[in-house]
């Protein structure tokens, strides 16, 4: 199993910014993917962004062009750079990291986004 652990959650003006940070202990030589989904009120969690053990990545169409999903493997960090954003953002952020046996989750952190 992967452990995670996310932060840099919060409170945020339209067209402001914040970075998720997301640090992964465990099994983490088995990841082979890992990434951002978030849960609003009322919704169904979805996909934000995820980066391959090879480093390709890819990220919602509701999102291209103004959240950035990196990581620094030297720190078993992941990251979500998140830009221009929306009060249709304000949702719960989970870091998730796949490996052949498991689909770990962190615990997740709140981003408002007010209009």
């Amino acid at each position: 199993q992967v452990q995670l652990v996310e932060s840099g959650g919060g409170l945020v003006q339209a067209g402001g910014s914040l970075r998720l940070s997301c640090v992964a202990s465990g099994n983490i030589d088995s990841i082979r993917t890992t990434g951002w989904y978030r849960q609003a009120p009322g919704k169904q969690r979805e996909l934000v962004a995820v980066i391959t053990s090879s480093g390709s990545t890819n990220a919602a169409d509701s999102v291209k062009g103004r959240f950035t999903i990196s990581r620094d493997n030297a720190k078993y960090m992941v990251y979500l750079q998140m830009n221009s954003l929306k009060p249709e953002d304000t949702a719960i952020y989970y870091c998730n990291a796949r490996t052949l046996w498991s689909n770990d989750w962190g615990q997740g952190t709140q981003v408002t986004v007010s209009s």
